[in-house]
């Protein structure tokens, strides 16, 4: 029962990634600019999230530290997605799910500095390797420069409050902190819109952009982020890592399948490509390879 029990949850879990590389195909399907995108995908994502707690009966309340905390982070979201959609919008759904990928690399550096620990030799490796593939795709594919320098810039805000988040999650529910980012997100997308004078097109949708918007707000944020927390309690933070780490191949593979001869790169560019996605994909496997090890010795010791 409890394999049974396990086996679902895999599954559910990879549906999961699946939806979630889907994100960067809508944002190409989505035929408005960046920054309306993100403003109409948070907005859709906290109501949606607003109406789960409603029907779940859960409370939403937090100290005033922790709401000025999460809304805070929540502007790093809505900047770390501006640059990931708008990376879509001057280059390829590939380029931008790639260069994503290089979180691991940015993490490597950051999370040591923040959390103020020994850097991890191993976690240096991986990120020498990340930048190595990185050179190859702004080699062989230097068109699209200003997208990869996005997708690099939207890896490093997500580092940056992915750290912030593995903080907060120890004293606050990661339902709850997806809601309030959500809603810190659209607050600073709003400003931002504003002072851009961008409200008068962001109101003016095709059907289309519409329904796209939807399942992005709704699928690929609130229902994918819930489905995602209830697999956790089955499933070990190893098996959830490793399955992550397939969502730019996902998002790949579907790109190519939908948008055809439009995601078609160079050969540079998958040598480039393999190399950070499989640096990205191994890391944890060698990692828990490692500490098992070391395990193993203490206990002889």
């Amino acid at each position: 029962m409890f394999n049974l029990n396990v086996n679902k949850n895999i599954l559910i879990l990879h549906f999961t990634v699946l939806v979630w590389g889907f994100t960067g195909v809508l944002g190409n399907l989505i035929t408005i600019p960046a920054l309306q995108l993100v403003w109409y995908r948070v907005l859709i994502a906290f109501l949606a999230l607003g109406i789960y707690f409603l029907v779940t009966k859960q409370s939403i309340r937090v100290t005033r530290r922790q709401l000025l905390q999460i809304l805070g982070v929540g502007v790093l979201v809505g900047i770390h997605w501006l640059l990931f959609f708008h990376a879509i919008k001057i280059a390829t759904v590939s380029v931008a799910l790639v260069t994503l990928s290089s979180l691991t690399l940015f993490t490597s550096i950051l999370e040591p500095i923040i959390n103020k620990h020994k850097v991890s030799k191993l976690e240096l490796g991986v990120g020498l390797l990340i930048i190595l593939g990185i050179y190859l795709i702004f080699k062989f594919e230097f068109q699209y420069k200003w997208g990869i320098i996005c997708g690099l810039s939207c890896a490093f805000f997500a580092s940056i409050f992915s750290i912030c988040n593995a903080k907060m999650v120890k004293n606050c529910s990661p339902t709850l902190i997806t809601f309030y980012e959500m809603i810190g997100a659209w607050i600073a997308v709003s400003i931002f819109m504003y002072f851009m004078n961008s409200y008068n097109s962001a109101l003016i949708l095709s059907q289309s952009n519409f329904y796209y918007l939807l399942i992005l707000g709704v699928v690929c944020t609130a229902f994918a982020y819930v489905l995602g927390v209830a697999v956790m309690k089955e499933l070990s933070a190893f098996t959830v890592a490793l399955t992550t780490n397939l969502e730019p191949i996902y998002g790949i593979i579907l790109a190519m399948l939908i948008f055809g001869q439009q995601e078609k790169m160079s050969l540079g560019f998958y040598l480039g490509a393999s190399i950070v996605l499989g640096a990205v994909f191994l890391f944890p496997y060698i990692k828990t390879k490692l500490e098992q090890r070391k395990s193993k010795r203490l206990d002889k010791a």
